[in-house]
C-alpha cells in the first residue's frame, strides 16, 4: 500500500469516474486503475463498484476512503512539521480564492505581499466554494478565501471584511435618481445573477429575501437572466437588458463616472456578505496565515468593512 494509491482513491470518490480522476491526479488513467486495482487485490476487497456512467463506492470502500483522506492529510501535516524549524513565511502559500472576490482583492493582496513578505510567493487557484474546500482537504491547497455561509467543513475559519451589496442599473434607468432601493423593488425588474454554482448567486438570493422568493418562475418577478461572470454580467447591464447586484468591492467608483452604469445601495438593512480566510486546522504554518489576514486588512478595498476577528 502507497500513498499515491490512496491519493487514486480519494480522487475516484471525489470524481466518481477514474479518467476524470485520473486528470486530477495528472496520471494515465490506465495508471490510475492498475494502481486501484493493486490496492484492491492486496486488501482482498472491491472499493468501487464498476459499470455504468457513474462510479459508486462500496460501503466498505466508503470507510477505507475516509481514511485514506485521514492518512493523507496527517501525511501533510507530518511535511509541514518538518518545517517548523525553518521560517514558516519561506517558501510558497497556495492560495484558493472563489470567483467573485479574486479580481477585485487579488490585485491588491498580491502588491501588498510583494511588499512584507517577498519570501512567500503566493500560487494562486480561482475556483468555486466547494471545489475550493475540496482541494483544501486533499493538501492542494493550503488556504482559501471565500464567503459565509460554508457547507460542513472542519476547517479553521477567520473572518477577513464584510461587504454590502449594491444594485447596478443602467445610466438612464428611473432608479438612478434614487438615493437607495428597497430589495423588494427587484421582484418588478428583469434580473441578471449568476448561473449556478457560484456561491455569489446563492449569497444574493439569501439575504435579498424578496430575490429568493420571485426567482422561481410563476412567482412574479418579471425574467431573470445568467452570466457567467461578474463582468459579463455588468456588460449586460450596461447593454439594457436588466439589473444585478454586485459585491461594493467590485465597484472602484458608485458615481459611475464611467457614463454607462449607475450604482445604488439598497435601503437599511443593507444585504452584504462575510469574508473569511479558512485552511486546515492541521495546517501549522499559522504565520503565514496571519501574513495573508495583515496584508489583507492593508488593502483599501472600496466600501468593505475590515474586520479583526479571530479564528474558529
Amino acid at each position: 500500500m502507497t500513498l499515491t494509491e490512496l491519493k487514486y482513491i480519494v480522487a475516484v470518490a471525489r470524481a466518481k469516474h477514474f479518467g476524470h480522476a485520473a486528470e486530477a491526479c495528472f496520471v494515465a488513467q490506465p495508471t490510475l486503475s492498475v494502481a486501484i486495482k493493486k490496492l484492491e487485490d492486496e486488501l482482498g476487497v472491491v472499493l468501487f463498484e464498476r459499470g455504468g456512467a457513474e462510479i459508486s463506492v462500496t460501503p466498505l470502500g466508503a470507510q477505507i476512503v475516509a481514511q485514506a483522506e485521514r492518512v493523507l492529510e496527517q501525511t501533510a501535516a507530518i511535511k509541514e512539521l518538518a518545517k517548523q524549524n525553518k521560517d514558516p513565511l519561506a517558501g510558497p502559500l497556495r492560495l484558493g480564492v472563489i470567483y467573485t472576490i479574486g479580481p477585485y482583492l487579488l490585485p491588491p493582496l498580491v502588491k501588498r505581499m510583494i511588499e512584507t513578505t517577498p519570501q512567500m510567493p503566493l500560487v494562486l487557484q480561482e475556483n468555486f466554494t466547494v471545489k475550493l474546500l475540496e482541494m483544501l482537504r486533499q493538501g492542494e491547497l493550503d488556504a482559501a478565501i471565500m464567503a459565509l455561509p460554508l457547507p460542513e467543513h472542519g476547517m479553521s475559519v477567520q473572518p477577513l471584511y464584510d461587504e454590502p451589496f449594491v444594485v447596478a442599473m443602467p445610466k438612464n434607468h428611473p432608479w438612478a435618481s434614487r438615493s437607495a432601493i428597497p430589495a423588494e423593488h427587484l421582484k418588478t425588474e428583469t434580473m441578471l445573477l449568476l448561473g449556478n454554482g457560484h456561491c455569489f448567486r446563492d449569497q444574493v438570493l439569501e439575504v435579498c429575501p424578496e430575490m429568493a422568493r420571485f426567482s422561481s418562475p410563476g412567482n412574479g418577478m418579471q425574467r431573470t437572466f445568467e452570466g457567467s461572470s461578474l463582468e459579463t454580467i455588468r456588460h449586460m447591464v450596461a447593454s439594457g437588458i436588466g439589473l444585478t447586484v454586485l459585491p461594493r468591492a467590485s465597484v472602484p467608483d458608485m458615481e459611475g463616472r464611467d457614463g454607462m452604469l449607475a450604482f445604488r445601495y439598497f435601503e437599511s438593512p443593507e444585504p452584504n456578505r462575510r469574508v473569511v480566510i479558512v485552511w486546515r486546522k492541521s495546517f501549522t504554518r499559522k504565520a503565514a496565515i496571519d501574513a495573508i489576514v495583515a496584508a489583507v486588512a492593508d488593502c483599501q478595498l472600496p466600501g468593505v468593512h475590515m474586520l479583526n476577528g479571530h479564528a474558529e
